[in-house]
C-alpha cells in the first residue's frame, strides 16, 4: 500500500502534509503535489494531516488512476520537502468538483 494525492489537491495545495513526511516523498507541480510510490513508506501521518481530504490510500476503490497520475508525475516534478505558501485564491477551489479536467496542469 501507499498514499496517493487527488484533484481535491488541485489549486488548493496547502502543504501541510510535506511538514509531516518522515521521508520527504512529495513532488510540486504547477498546481498541485503528488506523492512518488516507491518513497512512501506508508506511515499514514500525511492523510489526517490535509485539510481538503486530498490524500488517501491506494487501496481505496477509485484510486488507480490517482496511482498512475502519482507515479507519472512524481518522476517529472521536484521534490519538495518544506511548506510552502498555498496559492492566495485557495479557498475558492476547496470544494469544487472534477478539478483534474477543469484545473490540472502537467507543468512540463
Amino acid at each position: 500500500m501507499t498514499y496517493i494525492v487527488n484533484d481535491k489537491c488541485i489549486k488548493c495545495k496547502l502543504m501541510d502534509c510535506v511538514e509531516v513526511c518522515p521521508v520527504d516523498c512529495f513532488y510540486e507541480g504547477k498546481n498541485m503535489l503528488v506523492i512518488k510510490p516507491d518513497e512512501c513508506i506508508d506511515c499514514g501521518v500525511c492523510e489526517p494531516e490535509c485539510p481538503v481530504d486530498a490524500i488517501k490510500p491506494d487501496t481505496e476503490k477509485g484510486s488507480e488512476k490517482w496511482l498512475e497520475i502519482n507515479q507519472k508525475y512524481s518522476e517529472i516534478w521536484p521534490n519538495i520537502s518544506q511548506k510552502k505558501e498555498p496559492p492566495i485564491d485557495n479557498e475558492k477551489y476547496k470544494n469544487e468538483e472534477n478539478k483534474f479536467e477543469k484545473y490540472f496542469k502537467e507543468n512540463l
